[in-house]
């Protein structure tokens, strides 16, 4: 188990969380993402592999004109 970077006093644990991503004025929120959060403080902590795909699924919605888009993760 993984101690939390943020208070150092909680542990991380699997969860899942919302991400809301914003570049002008869109904005695409991302439910139900895996993460690891702290028991204590609630820091959420997402893995690279999933940020990229988040990332790259928010480019697609921009570049399809969204300017407001929630979307399930799945991965």
């Amino acid at each position: 188990m993984m101690d939390c970077a943020i208070c150092r006093h909680g542990s991380l644990e699997e969860g899942a969380v919302t991400v809301v991503l914003e570049r002008g004025d869109s904005t695409v929120i991302f439910k139900e993402v895996p993460a690891r959060v702290c028991d204590n403080c609630g820091e959420e902590l997402v893995s690279a592999e999933v940020n990229e795909s988040l990332l790259r699924r928010a480019e697609e919605a921009l570049n399809r004109g969204a300017t407001l888009e929630l979307l399930r993760y799945a991965a």
